[in-house]
């Protein structure tokens, strides 16, 4: 068979057709992705400010430091504060998903209202809480007049060791939505048939969420904790807006770019690059395997 009679055929148009439209993402992938992935892998082994025309090879000193610096250190500590947060996050969407998911009068009424901060941008949801937040703001005044003295009152964003219980709130507040619409959506799926057939045998609600719904949304709850290790680690808007990074609140990102564009040591922020996605990374590995041995 000619060439020109293979290019005829239904199978080569076919097998063209998706080259073709696979090629140019496929193109802008490699270029604004493994590329640029590739570049950060050897700054990270260098020491360089990101406008000098030479670099010094310095090996791991980098990632030594990364993990032996206090200051560094503590942008760990404050990840935990999100993903304990992103896990209470995902337990109360779990929870209003399945409550949603009966019979209820103006459901999609209450799904609307939970939704939408999810549709706020970033940056304006930072400026409200803002001035949420600040002394004498809506927070202070809400509690006030509830009896509560002034005095007793700490500085929600200016009080190291209440600033990140604050920005973690938000972050709460601004994500359910997105959870919760998962996890209805996963929810529906989920055959009538199964509950009738539990309803009858007389299983209460929990146990019907408990053998029946947890089991078939398991691969909805296992993206979603992926999603809120991925968020808890690269949480950028609302700590920038809210406090700048200030009172301890700086987070792996805010760290990571003050790094390279203020101080100047592109190839120090390089290696924090590298080691974020490294922990997103593992996370990710540990989460799908243990999800699969719990089905297997």
């Amino acid at each position: 068979m000619t060439l020109r009679q293979k290019l005829s055929t239904r199978k080569y148009q076919q097998k063209i057709i998706i080259i073709t439209f696979l090629l140019v993402p496929m193109l802008l992938l490699i270029i604004f992705t493994y590329l640029p992935f590739v570049d950060m892998v050897k700054f990270s082994f260098f020491k360089w400010n990101g406008t000098s025309p030479t670099m010094k090879f310095i090996g791991l000193k980098n990632y030594k430091d990364i993990f032996t610096k206090p200051e560094y250190l503590e942008m760990f500590k404050t990840s935990l504060y999100y993903l304990i947060g992103s896990f209470i996050q995902i337990a109360i969407a779990l929870y209003f998903a399945t409550v949603l998911n009966y019979k209820l009068r103006a459901k999609n009424f209450f799904k609307g209202v939970i939704f939408f901060p999810y549709l706020i941008n970033g940056v304006a949801i930072g400026f409200a809480f803002m001035y949420f937040f600040r002394e004498f703001g809506t927070l202070d005044t809400l509690l006030t007049s509830l009896g509560i003295a002034k005095s007793n009152l700490p500085l929600w964003l200016g009080n190291p060791k209440v600033v990140n219980y604050s920005l973690a709130s938000v972050s709460v507040w601004r994500y359910l939505g997105q959870n919760m619409v998962m996890f209805s959506g996963a929810i529906a799926s989920v055959s009538p048939d199964l509950y009738e057939a539990a309803s009858i045998d007389g299983a209460n609600r929990w146990q019907q969420f408990k053998y029946i719904i947890f089991p078939n949304i398991k691969i909805i709850i296992s993206l979603n904790l992926i999603l809120a290790v991925k968020g808890a680690i690269s949480v950028f808007e609302i700590p920038k807006i809210m406090t700048d990074g200030a009172n301890g609140s700086s987070t792996f990102v805010l760290k990571t770019l003050d790094t390279a564009f203020t101080v100047h040591k592109v190839g120090l922020a390089s290696a924090m690059g590298v080691i974020l996605l490294l922990i997103i990374m593992i996370i990710t590995f540990v989460q799908k395997r243990f999800f699969e041995g719990k089905e297997a």
